[in-house]
């Protein structure tokens, strides 16, 4: 006896029906609709070409503020920096990853963190410049 390779599943827009009521389709294992993402298959090398032909384009990929993320990093605000440069990391991953809403998420919550630590570290700096060039000024 030879195995098939073919397997049962329930659909429910099918119009066959097996006298149960059921709808079912026969549908071969080589001929699956997706195949599953599997962080294990990903690899520092270069993609093979079935990978590169089928991917979507970078057009509607989410953007995840790593440079705006690394400037701020030079602001003297360090906790808030760090954690954007962390949430852009995260959202640059969940973007490779192919969770869009995710990684939209957490670029937008890399940008806002990036902005806050700009504007605190440049408040800082302006007022560090001020004091000191007051205190050095007397009269």
């Amino acid at each position: 006896l030879r195995g098939s390779k073919s397997f049962t599943a329930a659909l429910p827009t099918e119009a066959e029906r097996n006298g149960h009521g059921l709808a079912y389709k026969s549908v071969s294992v080589g001929h699956l609709e997706a195949a599953p993402l599997s962080p294990s298959r990903l690899s520092l090398g270069r993609a093979s070409s079935t990978a590169t032909s089928t991917a979507a384009p970078d057009q509607g990929r989410p953007r995840d503020y790593l440079v705006l993320a690394m400037f701020s990093c030079f602001c003297p605000v360090w906790p808030i920096n760090i954690v954007a440069l962390v949430f852009s990391i995260m959202s640059r991953n969940s973007g490779q990853q192919g969770d869009l809403d995710g990684a939209r998420r957490l670029g937008r919550m890399a940008r806002l963190l990036s902005i806050v630590s700009i504007v605190l570290g440049t408040i800082i700096i302006v007022l560090y410049i001020a004091l000191s060039v007051r205190g050095k000024i007397s009269f």
